[in-house]
Formats: structure tokens, sequence, C-alpha cells
């Protein structure tokens, strides 16, 4: 009974930790809590599956005929529940390997959580026992209450406000192979500020009632505030419809959100930006930031591509090494003939050839595939950086 108790709180957590309070995820970052929320749920479906084990194993009576048509109403409801919990799980871990549209799959993991949670409740409510004490059942009733109303708040009270705040598109361009910017102004208020390399959850051509939002780094400075710019790559389900966009459409914004930021470091002697591909995104917000700034602090970017056709930015690039401190250093996979840049992969030995003498000293910057953000990690592990000067987001969600 404890464990199911124990397992029917984490899942009561799961919703906190989705509801995005900029105040609470500050300190960890967003990604952190995302990938917290997933681990929890991976803990608390092993402990209502123990729940389950130790009541089959010892008090089969307890459990009775699986029969919904003879079994208890209650008993029925925590089968199904427990059942919804592992469809959410699953269709969670392999939603991409399954196929499941990321706007479908949102779609179905917030329905089947509530209705699993309910169930749950309604399974604790109808064995009665462990909860009659009034003191127990008090408790109980406020813990329901509470997750209840935080229900509304996240998917009506929210919604709701960001409705009064749209955004409209103001222009689209393509920056490289496969990349846009979706330039967006405010209608009716004054915009959003937000620090450079954050992010904000984008809903575009709907209602933010309708739950079909994106998380996407701005790649604007964040000293103009009439305006905000996403640099996206058509990677997946909704990236790839960015290029039909229509000037004059409505979009919303939830945000910002993330500690991916130089601002938060204002003491350092420098930066080290190390990007791959689109993760050039959110380091472009930096630095155009730092150069309306009029930074003077030392700056290196080293950016990974597979051909010079994929690098983004590449001539405002070179436009911020006059208004910076700024040296640029390109990695391609595939260079072109007579390429006299560096070519393969960021490596230790390109890393010891590029990074600066005073390099211990400098905040890292890391941005990119997940593959290639892991390999620099441990690069920058083994040339004995600091951890704690390495910054990195977990993000991966197209």
């Amino acid at each position: 009974m404890a464990l199911g108790f124990t397992a029917m709180a984490m899942m009561g957590i799961q919703f906190l930790l989705t509801a995005r309070f900029r105040r609470a995820s500050a300190p960890f970052g967003m990604d952190i809590i995302y990938f917290f929320h997933r681990y929890l749920a991976l803990l608390a479906i092993t402990l209502i599956f123990l729940h389950y084990l130790i009541i089959r194993i010892n008090y089969a009576e307890a459990l009775g005929t699986i029969n919904p048509l003879h079994a208890p109403w209650h008993m029925t409801a925590g089968r199904i529940s427990l059942l919804l919990f592992v469809i959410i799980i699953s269709t969670s871990l392999w939603r991409k390997r399954l196929r499941i549209h990321y706007d479908e799959w949102r779609l179905l993991h917030i329905g089947l959580a509530v209705a699993a949670f309910l169930l749950a409740l309604g399974h604790i409510e109808g064995v009665g026992y462990y909860i009659n004490a009034p003191a127990k059942h008090g408790l109980w009733t406020g813990y329901i209450l509470f997750w209840l109303l935080l229900i509304i708040y996240v998917r009506l009270l929210k919604p709701w406000r960001m409705r009064s705040r749209p955004y409209r598109v103001k222009e689209l361009r393509q920056d490289c192979n496969a990349c846009w910017t979706l330039v967006l102004e405010p209608q009716g208020h004054a915009g959003m500020k937000f620090k450079p390399g954050q992010f904000a959850w984008l809903t575009l051509r709907e209602s933010p009632f309708h739950i079909k939002e994106h998380p996407f780094s701005f790649s604007s400075s964040a000293v103009c505030e009439e305006r905000v710019e996403f640099t996206i790559k058509e990677l997946g389900d909704f990236t790839r419809s960015i290029k039909n966009t229509h000037l004059g459409e409505i979009a919303y914004l939830d945000g910002p959100y993330g500690i991916f930021s130089v601002d938060r470091y204002p003491n350092a002697p420098g930066f080290i930006f190390i990007a791959g591909g689109i993760g050039a995104a959110p380091i472009i917000s930096m630095l155009r930031t730092l150069a309306d700034r009029h930074e003077h602090r030392t700056l290196l970017l080293i950016y990974g591509n597979n051909s010079w056709e994929d690098v983004m930015f590449k001539d405002e690039l070179q436009a911020l090494t006059e208004r910076l401190a700024l040296r640029v250093v390109h990695v391609l996979k595939d260079p072109p003939p007579n390429w006299k840049g560096e070519s393969g992969y960021i490596t230790p030995t390109l890393l010891h050839k590029t990074l600066p003498k005073n390099a211990l000293e400098y905040e890292y910057f890391l941005c990119g595939p997940k593959a290639m953000s892991n390999s620099v990690q441990q690069e920058l592990h083994e040339l004995h950086v600091p951890f704690v000067q390495i910054h990195f987001e977990l993000f991966d969600m197209v």
C-alpha cells in the first residue's frame, strides 16, 4: 500500500513539473526539469508494478476477478489506470520509433495522464480503508483539489492569458539549407523581455488552447524588444511546415525559459561557444546581444557543419568579428575544394589547437546534436575544464 501511495504522489508531482513555473525552474533549467519528469515517471511506474505484484502474489483474493462486469468498480479503475500509465510511458520513450506525430502525441499524453490520474484516485477512494480516518480523508481531498486546480491553471487559465498577448508573423526568410527565420511582432502589447540564449514555446496558426506548441530558442538580440526571431531547421513534423507560413498569421509565445545564457556570468573573462548545425540559433542570439551592448571581452565560436551550404548566419558571423573581439572557426565534415579551414569533426586535437592558452578561465556554451554535445563535453573534461563552466541544454523535441 505504501508503494501505491508513493507512486501516486509521484504521478501528481508530474503535473507540477510540467506546469512551467519560471521561478521554480530557474535554478535548474527547464531541460533538467523535463528530464527529471521522465525519470520520475519511470520510477513511479516501477513502484505501481511492485504494488500490484505484491498483492497478486500474497493477497490474490483481494484483487478479485479481472472481469469488469463482475469486479468491483474501483479495482477495474486501478487496472485501467495501470494500463494507461504503461501506454503513456511506452509512447513517450518510443514516440519516434512508433512514428507518432508530435502534436498528436502531446494530446494523447495529456489526455491519458489526466484519465490515468483520475482513475487512480477513484481506485484509492473506492478501496477507502486506508483513507477512512477523518484527518487522512481531509488531507487526501485537499491533495486531489490541489492537482485538479493545477490542471485547470495550466490548461485553461494560462492559455487564456497567452491569448491576450498575440504576435503576428512579420517576416519569413530562408537562411541556409532547410533553415528559416521566423520574425514575430507583438500585437497590442510591449512584447517579451528575454535573456540571450533563452527559448519559448511557440504556437503558430492555432489557439493556445489547442496544445500545439513547440520549443525554440530565440535567435534575435535581447536588446531589441519590438520583435523576436526564431531560426528553425526542418527536422520534424512541425518544423517542416515553417516554410509554408504566411505573413500576418497569428502566433503565441509562452516564455521565456532557460538558463543557457551569458547573462548569468557577468564576471567571466570571456566566452567560448561550440555549436553544431541549428545549435547556432541561441549562440547567434548571444552574439547579437553582446554586439548591441558593445561587449569587449574575448569570444570564440567553433562551429561545425556538414558543408559550407549548411552554415547558418555565415555573412553575419563575419560582420560580428568586426564588432566584437570574436574569432570564428568553421569546421566542415565535407569541405569544398581549396577549403583552407578546419575539416572533419570537433576533436581534442582541434580543441588543443584552437582554444586560448587561458582556456580554463572561460565559460563554455555547447549547443548542437546530442552526439556532438556529449563528445565535446567529454573532450573538455579531458582538458580539465571545470564542469561548472560547461553549459549545455538537453532538449531533443522536434
